[in-house]
C-alpha cells in the first residue's frame, strides 16, 4: 500500500488537477481509493509563458528552459494544496507521479525529423521541494519502440473499469478528445485507445477571442446558437478526423492557429454563439464518427473531463449515439476531474515496481515497457 499524489496539466491549461491516493497491487489487482482531490490555479503570468512556449511563431529555446523549471515549482505547490486540504502529512506521501505539460507532441513527423514528445516540468524541483521520490516522462519510453506515446490513460482505464458482460468505452474530453475501448470480458491486448479530435480545445478559443472567458460554462453560450452547416462541414472535413487509428493530436492539429484561421475566414458571416454551438457540435460529432464502430446497445459510453460539465455536448453525443447507454464518471462513482491525475498515480506505481503500464494495441508500441523516470530524493 502507498500514498500518492497524481498530477496533471492538460491541453486545456484550466489548472493542475491534484489528486492524493492510497493505492493498492499492481496488475489488473490494482485498487485506488481517492483521498482528495484539488485543482491548483494557474495564475495569467504562467498561462501567457506557456501559450508562448506552444506556439511556434514565439516559442524559443531560453524560454522553455526557464519554465521548464518554473513549472517544477507551480506542480509541487499542487501537491502541497492537496495535501493541505486533506489534512494529510506531505511526508507521508510515498511518491508524486507527475506528467508534466506538454509542450509539443510529434508522433507522425515530417521531414528531417524523428518521432518524439515533450513534457516539462522539471522533476528534480518537484523531488526537493515535496521530499519525495517523482516518477515523470511517462510518454517517451512508449515512443521509444516505435508507439505514438498516448493514449497514456487507457492501462488505468482497463484495470479500473473493464467489465465482463458490457463493453466499456472511456471517452476523455480535455483540451483534446480521446477514447479506450474496452470490449466485454476483454483481456489486456484486446483495448483500443486513440485520440477522437478535438475536445474543449476549440470551444475554449472561441470564448477567450469572443468574450475573454476561459470556457463556455455549462455551454451556455452553444445553447443560445444554432449550427452553421457549413463551418461544420468545413470542420468535420479535416483530415484527422477519417485517419485511422493508432493515431494523436494535439495543439498543433486544433489550437490557437487552426481556430484563429476558422474565425478569420468565418466571422464575418457567422455570429459568436453560432461559432460556438458549431465548435461544440463539431466535438459531439467527431467523437461519434471516430467511435460508431465500437458500440451497440450493450455498451457503455462514460465521458469524463471538463467537457463532461458542459451539458449541451453532452446532450449532443447523446443524439449522436441514441443506443449507447452514455454516463458521466460521477455516475458510475468516478470523479471525472480527477481521473486522469489517478491514472498517473497507477502508471508510477507500475514503474517503481518494474511494470509495465503501455498498452501496445492503442498505441502502436512494438511491445509492454516500463514507462517514466524516476527521481528520487535523499
Amino acid at each position: 500500500m502507498a500514498f500518492a499524489v497524481g498530477i496533471m496539466s492538460g491541453t486545456s491549461l484550466d489548472g493542475v488537477d491534484a489528486a492524493l491516493v492510497e493505492i493498492h497491487g499492481t496488475n489488473t489487482d490494482t485498487t485506488v481509493k481517492l483521498v482528495e482531490f484539488t485543482t491548483y490555479p494557474l495564475g495569467k503570468d504562467i498561462i501567457k509563458k506557456i501559450k508562448e512556449v506552444l506556439s511556434v511563431e514565439t516559442s524559443s529555446v531560453d524560454k522553455i528552459c526557464s519554465l521548464n523549471v518554473e513549472l517544477g515549482y507551480v506542480f509541487s505547490e499542487a501537491v502541497k494544496a492537496v495535501c493541505e486540504k486533506a489534512a494529510f502529512p506531505l511526508e507521508q506521501v510515498d511518491f508524486v507521479a507527475s506528467h508534466g505539460q506538454t509542450i509539443y507532441h510529434l508522433p507522425v513527423p515530417g521531414a528531417h525529423q524523428v518521432a518524439s514528445t515533450l513534457q516539462i516540468g522539471e522533476s528534480a524541483v518537484i523531488a526537493e521541494e515535496t521530499k519525495s521520490m517523482v516518477v515523470s516522462d511517462f510518454r517517451t519510453r512508449d515512443m521509444a519502440v516505435k508507439g505514438q506515446g498516448a493514449p497514456i490513460v487507457p492501462y488505468s482505464e482497463f484495470v479500473l473499469y473493464r467489465d465482463t458482460k458490457r463493453t466499456r468505452l472511456l471517452q476523455n474530453i480535455g483540451g483534446i478528445g480521446n477514447v479506450t475501448v474496452i470490449p466485454a470480458g476483454a483481456q489486456m491486448e484486446d483495448v483500443l485507445a486513440f485520440d477522437t479530435g478535438p475536445g474543449n480545445m476549440i470551444i475554449d478559443e472561441l470564448c477567450q477571442n469572443f468574450y475573454q472567458e476561459a470556457y463556455d460554462e455549462s455551454g451556455a453560450y452553444a445553447a443560445k446558437g444554432k449550427v452553421n452547416q457549413g463551418l461544420l462541414s468545413e470542420m468535420m472535413a479535416h483530415p484527422y478526423i477519417e485517419r485511422p487509428y493508432p493515431k494523436t493530436t494535439g495543439r498543433e492539429d486544433f489550437g490557437v492557429e487552426y481556430t484563429a484561421a476558422l474565425i478569420k475566414k468565418w466571422g464575418t458571416r457567422v455570429t459568436p454563439n453560432d461559432f460556438i454551438a458549431t465548435a461544440t457540435q463539431f466535438t459531439a460529432q467527431s467523437i461519434a464518427v471516430n467511435i460508431c464502430d465500437f458500440v451497440d446497445d450493450q455498451s457503455d459510453l462514460i465521458i469524463g473531463g471538463g467537457g463532461s460539465y458542459n451539458a449541451v455536448l453532452v446532450q449532443i453525443i447523446k443524439e449522436q449515439l441514441p443506443h449507447v447507454n452514455v454516463l458521466i464518471q460521477e455516475e458510475v462513482g468516478f470523479s471525472s476531474e480527477a481521473k486522469e491525475a489517478i491514472a498517473m498515480t497507477i502508471l508510477a506505481h507500475q514503474t517503481i515496481h518494474h511494470l509495465p503500464s503501455n498498452v501496445p494495441s492503442a498505441t502502436g508500441a512494438r511491445k509492454p515497457v516500463i514507462l517514466g523516470k524516476i527521481t528520487y530524493y535523499h
